[in-house]
Formats: structure tokens, C-alpha cells, sequence
């Protein structure tokens, strides 16, 4: 196919493909575009007119790509990529002015811990905005960025897509929260006998605590698992709990009163990076620019990063 042969060709319908690759399926693609399925399923007739190829078979609940879509979806999603590139490069971005929606992921104690300073921020300096906040983390960050459902993710994170960017904003050390009077911090046999809360999204009962006293031959014993932060501070009221949780949520937590910090009884190394990732193809978008400006500046810590 030559230049020309371009002009036969809607780019919605390669929108409409690139959603189909993430979603496989018509329903979810048609709620993603915001489109009906009629629309959605005139699209891949078209498609599959175009590529002369069938694209996806279903299995089951689900569509599979055939190895043509994948080979297409291969060249096609970086195409994508530059062509939002090249279009956002034209644009300006007037926070004063601006009424964007800004689709972001969070992982919990992100939004509890830091998002309320940089929402009061936005709100003055932005009052046009509207963020749409999604709960991302390590697992759930790869696939939201991948299929658009956010443009850019705060967590601790792992694999990113191919085509993502990523920014290490703090890192983070592990504090004790208990509620407790007892005066004195708290003894190592004492962290061991006491009932423990964590958070944990996957509902697991162990984590890297664990892994650290496992070294020293001590266990403890948890008790309690949710799977946010909000509301942790009235869960361990008036209880014998304690909670090991990353020391900017504990600062939070600790300041709405009836809680203390504590070092942890014990000497580790362990530390966790905070990340900011985005999607490549926005790395020149003046918008997605100022936000993450904004994030870098609320949710970072270069003191940590020294």
C-alpha cells in the first residue's frame, strides 16, 4: 500500500482494532469507545474487508486474534503512538482555562496519603479539570496503561508496556502504627506476639514483613487483612494491633489523632520505589505534561531519592 492508498482508510476503524486487541470482546470495546455494538461489529466487517483476514475467532467468551491481527496490531500500535505524538506536539494546554478529563491510576495509600494536597492544588490552579481516579498497583498498572484506560499510574510497579516511560518519584521505608499507651517503643518479642493488620489488595495474610523475620527465625501473627487504608486508624483504635504500612501513609494516619510512628523493632534495608509511569505516545503532550508536573511535584520526594 502506498501513501495514497491511505486516503481509503478510517482511522477510527484502526481505533476501533487497537481497542478489539485489548478488550476481545465487541461489548467491552463498544463501552470503551462509548459506541453501540451494531457500530462496533460494522466496524470489523470492515476491518476484516480491509486486512482480508477474519482478525478474531471467538473461543468461548472471548475473541482470539489470529496471527495477521497480531502481526497488524504489532506495526499499528507504535503508528498510533506517533500519530498522538505529533498531534499533541500542536496543541497548548492553559491550566487557567482548560476543561480536560485526565484519566489516572493510584494505587490506595497514593490516594490516601497524597492525593488531597495535589487535588487542592489542581482545584486552584485548574478549576476546569476533572481527574477520574482508578485503582492501580504493580498488577493492574500494565494493562490499564496498555489498553488507554488511564495515561499515567502512581505505584509500586513492575513490567510496564513496551511503549510506557517510568520515573522513579521516593522511595519509601516500612513504619510501625500502633494505638496503644504502653510507653516506649515497641520490643522485637512484643512485634512477634502482637496481633498484626496489613493491607493487602490480593487478600493475602504475608508479605515482606514476614520474609524479614523469617530471617531472624521470628513469625508473627496477622490477624486482620483489608484491602485499603482508609479507615485503618479506627480499625486499630482502642485495639492491641499493629500495622506496618510505608511511612508517608503512616505520617497521614498518625495525624488525624489516637495513633504513633515507630522505627520497627528490628534493622532492615528494605526500602520500596514509588513510580510515576505514562504512556510513551503523551510524553510530549503539554497537558499530560502539567499533570504529571503537578503529580511529580505532590507525590515526589527528592529528599528520599538522595
Amino acid at each position: 500500500m502506498n501513501r495514497n492508498d491511505l486516503r481509503r482508510v478510517d482511522l477510527n476503524l484502526l481505533i476501533v482494532f487497537e481497542t478489539l486487541m485489548h478488550e476481545r470482546s465487541v461489548t467491552r470495546a463498544a463501552e470503551k469507545l462509548f459506541l453501540g455494538q451494531p457500530a462496533i461489529s460494522a466496524a470489523l466487517a470492515r476491518l476484516r474487508s480491509l486486512f482480508d483476514d477474519p482478525l478474531f475467532v471467538r473461543t468461548g467468551r472471548s475473541m482470539e486474534p489470529t496471527a495477521r491481527a497480531q502481526e497488524i496490531f504489532n506495526h499499528l500500535s507504535p503508528a498510533l503512538d506517533s500519530i498522538s505524538t505529533a498531534i499533541s506536539r500542536s496543541q497548548s494546554f492553559d491550566p487557567a482555562t482548560a476543561e480536560a478529563v485526565f484519566r489516572i491510576g493510584l494505587s490506595d495509600e497514593v490516594e490516601f496519603a497524597l492525593l488531597p494536597p495535589m487535588l487542592r492544588r489542581i482545584r486552584t490552579e485548574a478549576p476546569g479539570v476533572v481527574l477520574v481516579v482508578r485503582r492501580a498497583n504493580y498488577l493492574l498498572m500494565p494493562s490499564l496503561l496498555a489498553s488507554g484506560e488511564i495515561s499515567v499510574g502512581v505505584s509500586y510497579t513492575d513490567e510496564l508496556p513496551a511503549n510506557s516511560k517510568r520515573k522513579t518519584l521516593r522511595r519509601s521505608r516500612p513504619k510501625l502504627l500502633r494505638a496503644d499507651s504502653a510507653p516506649g517503643p515497641m520490643s522485637l518479642d512484643d512485634f512477634c506476639t502482637r496481633p498484626h493488620a496489613m493491607v493487602s489488595f490480593a487478600g493475602d495474610l504475608d508479605g515482606f514483613i514476614d520474609e524479614e523475620l523469617a530471617v531472624l527465625n521470628r513469625t508473627r501473627k496477622v490477624v486482620l487483612a483489608v484491602p485499603q487504608f482508609n479507615g485503618l486508624g479506627s480499625l486499630l483504635a482502642g485495639t492491641d494491633l499493629v500495622a506496618t504500612v510505608p511511612d508517608y501513609a503512616a505520617d497521614v494516619l498518625a495525624a488525624g489523632g489516637g495513633l504513633r510512628v515507630e522505627e520497627l523493632p528490628f534493622e532492615t534495608e528494605r526500602s520500596f520505589e514509588l513510580s510515576m509511569a505514562w504512556r510513551g505516545a503523551l510524553d510530549n503532550d503539554p497537558a499530560e505534561r502539567w499533570l504529571r508536573s503537578r503529580i511529580q511535584m505532590f507525590v515526589g520526594d527528592p529528599d528520599s531519592l538522595q
